[in-house]
């Protein structure tokens, strides 16, 4: 880049070559280079004391900034989260209240003190640049990083250095925050919290099977072969008066397809012997690539197609993966009859429905092949 003391005059490489052979340089910028006003002397270049006053200002300010990160933490781990803080008419969350403003000063004092710092201890030449192509050579790539050594020069860092070390503390400090809240994403998700979470269901033994909508009981002679049935577990139904959240939590978990094939079509392993019913068999019906529910059924068949990808499973083969991205099997539910006929459920299923993810274990899961 083409750099020039005390005025303003954009040119491109080409015009400056036609400058340097003396052409007239009004042709070219017909407008008159104002040039630089005169340049005051700051204070504090004029005055050490001044200047040191500065810089224990913004040591002051980074040092703010490192205490109200701590603050922070402390809030954060430490205060009750169902206090209530009044602001006249207008009532909030005093967690919430102190943790915006000690987050929010921890930003803002590292903000203002590099402002303060830039203003007043930086380097105060003024200098202008002529305009150069956008393309960058290698002389311009030498020159950013002599301007870069040149900026760390003027900067002061080498003589300032508790300036820069509070700095570098305060930056590092206010990221503490940041990382803290991930912990307001949910339990730590640790084998225990798994097998009480996402890995059961509120299916158990002796839970009958009824219709997702209607939560009427399905008896089994009421199938007809090639029929597919979306159910659900009957004590869903209690949430739905009790808790609106958790009734869409279990639902999402505990929601079947039931159908019924011809026994002698399909392929019932000799461990899954007694989990089906005459031919009547129950799948999760979340699919265990990306978690879409599944409904789309052909009998002929016996396949299952996940809308969103295509993966395609053999519900009359356990539920193995026969097309698309799907990695995993079916996980199929265990069932039998009451003594009345209607369906009911042996057991929750024996492996985690919906999609993997990364602390699975799938080694429980049906393979092909599996007796």
């Amino acid at each position: 880049m083409a750099r020039k003391e005390g005025g303003t005059c954009p040119m491109k490489s080409t015009d400056l070559e036609t400058y340097d052979q003396g052409n007239d340089p009004v042709a070219y910028h017909p407008i008159q280079n104002p040039g630089l006003d005169e340049h005051v002397e700051r204070w504090t270049d004029a005055n050490p004391a001044a200047a040191n006053r500065v810089a224990r200002q913004i040591i002051g300010m980074l040092a703010l900034s490192m205490l109200c990160s701590i603050l922070f933490v402390v809030v954060y781990f430490g205060m009750p989260k169902d206090t209530i803080v009044n602001f006249g008419p207008f009532h909030s969350n005093a967690q919430s209240v102190l943790l915006g403003l000690t987050g929010g000063l921890a930003v803002l004092l590292i903000g203002f003190s590099t402002i303060h710092w830039a203003k007043q201890l930086m380097n105060d030449t003024e200098v202008i640049d002529l305009r150069d192509p956008i393309a960058s050579n290698e002389a311009d790539h030498e020159e950013m990083a002599a301007a870069w050594q040149a900026g760390v020069e003027d900067s002061g860092i080498g003589r300032r250095k508790v300036i820069g070390g509070m700095l570098a503390g305060a930056a590092g400090l206010v990221a503490i925050p940041a990382v803290v809240s991930l912990a307001d994403m949910g339990p730590h998700p640790g084998k225990g919290t798994r097998a009480a979470t996402i890995e059961k269901t509120i299916w158990a033994e002796g839970i009958k099977l009824v219709n997702d909508i209607t939560f009427e009981e399905i008896k089994a002679s009421d199938l007809e072969i090639g029929q597919m049935v979306n159910a659900a577990p009957a004590n869903l139904e209690e949430l739905a008066h009790e808790d609106h959240v958790e009734f869409h939590r279990a639902r999402a978990k505990a929601a079947i397809i039931i159908v019924r094939m011809n026994p002698d079509s399909i392929k019932v392993p000799e461990s899954r012997k007694d989990w089906q019913v005459n031919g009547i068999l129950a799948y999760s019906k979340i699919c265990t690539h990306v978690g879409c529910p599944i409904s789309l059924w052909e009998q002929k068949s016996h396949h299952l197609l996940c809308p969103c990808h295509q993966s395609t499973f053999d519900l009359g083969d356990s539920g193995v993966v026969v097309f698309g991205p799907a990695a995993r099997a079916l996980p199929q539910l265990p069932i039998t009859v009451d003594n009345e006929g209607y369906l009911v459920a042996r057991s929750d299923f024996t492996v985690p429905v919906g999609p993997s993810y990364f602390e699975r274990d799938s080694r429980n899961d049906y393979k092909k092949g599996d007796n």
